[in-house]
């Protein structure tokens, strides 16, 4: 294995799981923007798995860009480079502009927001209002936690631990999360069940392309 790869058993362990989401949910053709790729174990399997669709990941931490590149240098199931997958770029969510050419499809996000401060969920919903195309999804996947609903012994123990580490992380309520993304016109269209006590959420806009709000400023 590449020095500069990075594994997460997290990431071995969930990335079929969403794959079969994302196949169910997507378009067979389209383009993606990844947020907060991580050691790029998904964005390599996404690549694999949904070949009509161009992917790009990014990340803001130099070693994280590393990792992604080096593992979308070859295919688990051919040995060879996927041709689909993009060079990964430095993205930071709470920018005003992100360095994306053109409007995606598709933005996907996991485990970012409950290891980030809250006010990174307004950041990503905002930079989803500006880049997604008219039928575009967002779709953000890790722990929640749902009104109404007894949340696993696991999860809250994950809690507890994450505002230990710093008071600023935590999981977060879809309820809060929906919120966020209402104020920028997008909303919470369906809400899937994963392994290991995680969601799948998934945005869509509520208002057409040209009416959603300008970039803001810098």
């Amino acid at each position: 294995m590449s020095e500069a790869r990075q594994h997460s058993p997290a990431a071995e362990r969930n990335r079929q799981p969403i794959l079969e989401v994302l196949q169910r949910l997507l378009p067979a053709r389209g383009r993606a923007l990844e947020i907060a790729s991580g050691t790029g174990q998904h964005a390599a399997h996404f690549a694999a798995g949904l070949p009509g669709w161009t992917w790009l990941p990014s990340d803001l931490q130099a070693d994280a860009l590393a990792s992604v590149a080096a593992w979308c240098a070859v295919s688990d199931a051919s040995g060879a480079p996927p041709t689909n997958v993009l060079p990964p770029v430095r993205l930071d969510v709470m920018a005003p502009h992100w360095p994306v050419p053109d409007l995606v499809d598709a933005i996907f996000c996991a485990n970012m927001l409950h290891i980030a401060p809250w006010p990174t969920c307004a950041a990503l919903m905002r930079g989803a209002a500006r880049y997604l195309a008219e039928q575009g999804l967002l779709l953000t996947y890790g722990p929640y936690l749902v009104d109404g609903q007894a949340t696993a012994p696991g999860n809250l123990a994950f809690d507890e631990s994450l505002r230990a580490r710093n008071p600023a992380w935590g999981i977060r309520r879809t309820a809060d999360v929906a919120h966020e993304a209402s104020r920028v016109s997008l909303r919470l269209r369906e809400q899937i069940a994963m392994p290991a006590n995680n969601l799948l959420l998934v945005f869509e806009r509520t208002r057409p392309v040209r009416q959603q709000l300008p970039d803001a400023p810098a």
